[in-house]
């Protein structure tokens, strides 16, 4: 699972992710200076750490590199996702737990990616507790207890 990228490391891949083409290290330094002061060398070392990480692939033109993106932010934020939760040593409680930090534009995206991914899902299942058939995500105080307890 990766690891989460540091400051340099995101500012850098967020460019990558956004222009979604290849990019060279050097449009990557014009674009980053307009918000810090920052090296040529050092954009150049992050890029290749982020190739030695297989965040990029890079492909030679002329005297320089072309770096494009391996996978996607949304790739990226979903295996992050997926590494916090497979920590918990309570599943279900982290969702309920996590759920409930949602806004309503997080709930709405969340109902979305569930009618997506299981089609087939019944509707009561997709909408919150208290609308629909009155069944749901449960609260948190229903979630299944720490084996602890």
């Amino acid at each position: 699972m990766p690891r989460q990228l540091g400051e340099l490391e995101d500012a850098v891949m967020t460019r990558v992710w956004q222009w979604n083409r290849p990019v060279t290290v050097r449009e990557v330094l014009e674009d980053l200076q307009q918000e810090r002061s920052i090296a040529y060398t050092t954009v150049m070392t992050v890029m290749d750490n982020l190739h030695q990480k297989g965040w990029v692939r890079r492909e030679v033109d002329g005297r320089a590199y072309r770096y494009t993106a391996v996978s996607t932010r949304a790739a990226y934020s979903a295996a992050l996702m997926n590494e916090a939760w497979s920590q918990s040593d309570n599943p279900a409680a982290a969702l309920v737990a996590f759920f409930g930090m949602m806004s309503a534009e997080q709930r709405d995206a969340l109902r979305d990616a569930m009618r997506i991914v299981l089609p087939t899902l019944p509707e009561d299942v997709a909408q919150p507790a208290g609308e629909g058939s009155g069944e749901g995500v449960q609260a948190a105080d229903d979630a299944e207890p720490d084996a602890g307890r």
